[in-house]
């Protein structure tokens, strides 16, 4: 079997085209899994594996979680607001005592970026990175492409944009990253003040006009303003963003074409885009969700693997 070219997960930056193409391949089989009657396999019954969430999270933790539990891994949940961390304890010394434990694998969302490389070259476990502050979230790229390549058939060749708040957004450079290994076309749309200045570095496409953006793509990935992140305010108001970069139906309908729309979570309905686009037909946001959990078991898997060896 084919293995990946990495013992971490920590961006999608350290993969290469092979190692994507694997995790589908897995994801695919996981998938099948999953919608059977008895969704266990027995795979990683000993291996354990400990959640460690520094930042709050409700949707990747219980995806992680239920990813892990249908591989039958032994699981321990970690979260900072209860722990010494509090009291000044520092990461690695958390982490330490944890790997004391024996676990063998650390999916971990921190509010710095570069936690789970640091974390990497200092303890002996498979780190996947479940966030790193504003920096990468692999596994929601790695979802979002799986879920453009079930809808088209391939990520190659298709066009991409990813609207909304581009500067905080780790899904954001995550998805630019993997889409752009597959050979996906990526413009990203949002205020100026919104939208990184190294942008250009990247070889996307800017657009700062949300008609002419949607008219371009095959794919409309809608984030939300991470308001948690700013310490400023980078436009006059949340109605004035709604008016300018926010989707509703009647924008949908009066595109020259059919779009899809995407969308990582939580949703703020009403800010980005309207319930009847959630709930509509073009969008595949709660076969995002479904997908999560099958990218994330081959993920585990394929690490595990490595571990094993």
């Amino acid at each position: 079997m084919s293995e990946l070219s990495v013992n971490h997960l920590l961006g999608i930056k350290y993969l290469n085209k092979e190692d994507i193409k694997l995790i589908f391949e897995t994801a695919d089989h996981f998938k099948e899994v999953i919608n059977r009657p008895i969704k266990k396999v027995p795979s990683l019954r000993d291996i354990t594996i400990a959640n460690l969430f520094f930042e709050n999270s409700t949707r990747t933790k219980l995806s992680f979680e239920l990813a892990e539990k249908r591989l039958s891994a032994d699981v321990i949940n970690f979260s900072s607001a209860q722990s010494s961390v509090k009291k000044g304890e520092t990461l690695i010394d958390t982490v330490n005592n944890i790997l004391s434990m024996k676990v063998d694998m650390v999916v971990m969302r921190h509010p710095n970026p570069g936690a789970g490389l640091f974390l990497s070259k200092h303890v002996n476990a498979s780190i996947v990175n479940a966030g790193d502050g504003a920096h990468e979230h692999p596994t929601q790229a790695l979802l979002d492409s799986y879920s453009i390549r079930e809808k088209f058939g391939e990520v190659k060749g298709k066009k991409v944009v990813i609207v909304g708040d581009i500067l905080h957004s780790r899904v954001a450079l995550s998805n630019i990253f993997a889409l752009q290994l597959q050979g996906a076309e990526v413009m990203v749309c949002g205020p100026k003040t919104l939208i990184p200045k190294y942008i250009d570095k990247l070889g996307v496409k800017v657009e700062t006009n949300l008609r002419k953006a949607l008219n371009w793509c095959d794919v409309a990935n809608m984030l939300r303003v991470q308001n948690e992140r700013m310490d400023i305010s980078y436009f006059p108001s949340t109605r004035e963003y709604t008016q300018q970069f926010g989707v509703n139906m009647e924008i949908l309908n009066s595109l020259d074409k059919e779009i899809t729309i995407m969308h990582p979570g939580p949703i703020n309905r009403g800010v980005e885009i309207t319930s009847d686009v959630a709930d509509s037909g073009q969008s595949i946001i709660l076969d995002q969700v479904q997908n999560g959990v099958a990218v994330r078991m081959a993920v585990i898997y394929l690490l595990v693997s490595k571990i094993k060896q």
